[in-house]
Parts: C-alpha cells; sequence; structure tokens
C-alpha cells in the first residue's frame, strides 16, 4: 500500500512549512478565516507555495478525517528559484537551456517532457503556480525518475519570469502550429527558453506577445496539431542537434 502524499489538519501543515518540507499545493476551504489559516496563507506565500481556495467537498473526497478545512499535497521534488539557476549557468560559461510550459496540466505529458528534457541536457523547467500538472509520486513515474534529477523553478507569473530570462539575454521562443517559422530556420544555438502551452487552450496569447521568436514544427500530414509532449521533443532535439 503505498504512502499517501498528502498531510492534513492545521497545525501538521504548520509544523511541515515550518520545518520547509517540499510542498507542491494547499487547499484551503473557502471562506476559511481562522488564525491558524491565516499562518498557513503567510507562510506558505514566503516559501512560493501554490494555495487553492476549494468547496469543502473537494477536501472531503480527497479525506473523511478531521481535515480542518485545510489539506496540503507534499512535493516529491524541492522547487528551485530561475533566478538562481541563470546566473550560475553565464559563470559556469554553458549556453542556458530551458523549458517553460504554460498550463500543461497532464500529469503524463509533463513526466513525458521532463524526461525528455533531463536526457536532452535542459538545464531547468519553469512551470506556473497556478495550472500545471501536480508535482506527485505519478509525475515521477511518467518521468522516469527524470523529475529526481532536472531542476523545477515555480512562479506566480510566467511574463515576469520572461520579462526576466529576456533581460539576462535569453531568447524566449514560443512553439506552436499556427506560426509561420519552422524551427530548423531559427537560431537555436544562443541562450534560449522555448514556450509550450496545453493541448486545450494552447499558450496564452499575452505571452506570445512577449516572445522573442515564434516557431513551428513542419508537419506534411492532415492532421494539424501534435502532443505537447512529442512537439517539445522534437524542438528540444533540433536544440541540440543545432549546438552541435
Amino acid at each position: 500500500m503505498e504512502t499517501p502524499n498528502f498531510i492534513y489538519g492545521a497545525h501538521a501543515i504548520l509544523e511541515a512549512l515550518n520545518e520547509c518540507q517540499p510542498i507542491d499545493q494547499i487547499l484551503i476551504k473557502k471562506q476559511s478565516d481562522s488564525e491558524q489559516i491565516k499562518e498557513i496563507i503567510v507562510q506558505a506565500k514566503k516559501q512560493n507555495v501554490t494555495i487553492k481556495s476549494v468547496p469543502i467537498e473537494k477536501l472531503n473526497k480527497i479525506t473523511r478525517k478531521a481535515h480542518q478545512g485545510v489539506i496540503a499535497f507534499m512535493s516529491p521534488v524541492e522547487f528551485h528559484d530561475v533566478e538562481q539557476i541563470v546566473p550560475s549557468l553565464f559563470e559556469k560559461g554553458e549556453v542556458p537551456f530551458l523549458v517553460l510550459l504554460d498550463q500543461v496540466s497532464d500529469v503524463r505529458n509533463f513526466g513525458a517532457i521532463t524526461r525528455t528534457c533531463e536526457c536532452m541536457g535542459v538545464h531547468a523547467i519553469v512551470i506556473p503556480h497556478h495550472g500545471s500538472a501536480q508535482i506527485n509520486a505519478d509525475a515521477v513515474k511518467t518521468s522516469a525518475g527524470a523529475l529526481l534529477k532536472i531542476p523545477v523553478c515555480k512562479t506566480f507569473s510566467l511574463k515576469k519570469t520572461i520579462s526576466y530570462l529576456q533581460e539576462s539575454g535569453i531568447e524566449v521562443i514560443c512553439v506552436a502550429e499556427k506560426f509561420s517559422q519552422n524551427c530548423y530556420d531559427a537560431d537555436l544555438t544562443k541562450p534560449v527558453a522555448l514556450v509550450f502551452g496545453s493541448e486545450d487552450t494552447g499558450i496564452e496569447q499575452s505571452i506570445i506577445d512577449m516572445a522573442s521568436t515564434c516557431i513551428k514544427i513542419p508537419m506534411q500530414g492532415e492532421i494539424s496539431s501534435l502532443n505537447v509532449s512529442v512537439a517539445a521533443a522534437m524542438c528540444i532535439y533540433e536544440v541540440c542537434r543545432q549546438r552541435k
């Protein structure tokens, strides 16, 4: 029997936060206003932990025990700060290569992309706090353990992160089938961050507007789009091919 990947109860979650244990996200009952809940929110924000306000019914589906209106899902990995990773790459003389995922919420797709990133030498993966796949045991399994090896960075704002990357000299490139430039024609040998969006909504338009370049994978068949994990694998390989 597997150990549950969550803890519940205000006191237990506060203890976990105080000990800086890796937490993926915290679910809090809507309209909770106890002092302990307020303290959890304060501590969670300090540690960049995702907080979601949910109906009591959702918490009850997860556990019928005395959760006190709050449940925390533990992360099997520790999250990193992209603003610490980027300077260290330049200091080591490496050419930064990052992957940004905008609202990729399917655990299998996320795990597959992570596996590709680790195999092909991507330096870090950046995901938003909200709308991303949950980082749990299933994600680690789907990634074949890659999640335990590659840095994953969480951000409250992908747009702010993109601005930071561009100010650092990293070209941010959005990838989707609707763009006109082929990935083979783009210069991917310089510092780059590839952006991939969810299969439902794609990349947010405001992020596309910020991008340095937008590219696509040229296709010849009748089906006009690829699974996001497949598209990511093809473009990540193209970066490696050009750099070789």
